[in-house]
Formats: structure tokens, C-alpha cells, sequence
């Protein structure tokens, strides 16, 4: 279970990069290139995705004590 966690946060920080470089307009061919929008709603969902990453790694497995 720990490592959906992992997985999970991973791609939603990618996501959230992406987006911030598309509302930045630094990655372009999209309709979200050049779009403020994307610019603040893609650290949002990139801190979200660092959570995840670190609620992954606090994880215990089961029977470690």
C-alpha cells in the first residue's frame, strides 16, 4: 500500500510541474500554454503530489513495530 502512495505522489508532482511550466508558457503546444491559470494551480497540485510522497515514506509496513 506504501508504494501507491509513492507512485501516486509522484505523478501528481509531475502533473503539477507541468502545468506550472505550461502557465508559464515554457512548455507551449497546448491550450494551456501561456494560461495564469495553470501558472498558480500547478504548484498547488505539486505541493499536493510532495505530500503524498511523504505520507508514502512515514508509512509503516505492517508487523514492523
Amino acid at each position: 500500500m506504501r508504494w501507491i502512495w509513492l507512485i501516486g505522489g509522484v505523478v501528481v508532482t509531475i502533473v503539477g510541474l507541468l502545468w506550472t511550466l505550461q502557465g508559464l508558457d515554457v512548455v507551449g503546444g497546448s491550450a494551456m500554454s501561456g494560461k495564469t491559470i495553470f501558472a498558480v494551480i500547478g504548484p498547488i497540485v505539486g505541493v499536493v503530489g510532495l505530500i503524498l510522497i511523504v505520507v508514502g515514506l512515514r508509512r509503516r509496513r505492517p508487523g514492523l513495530s
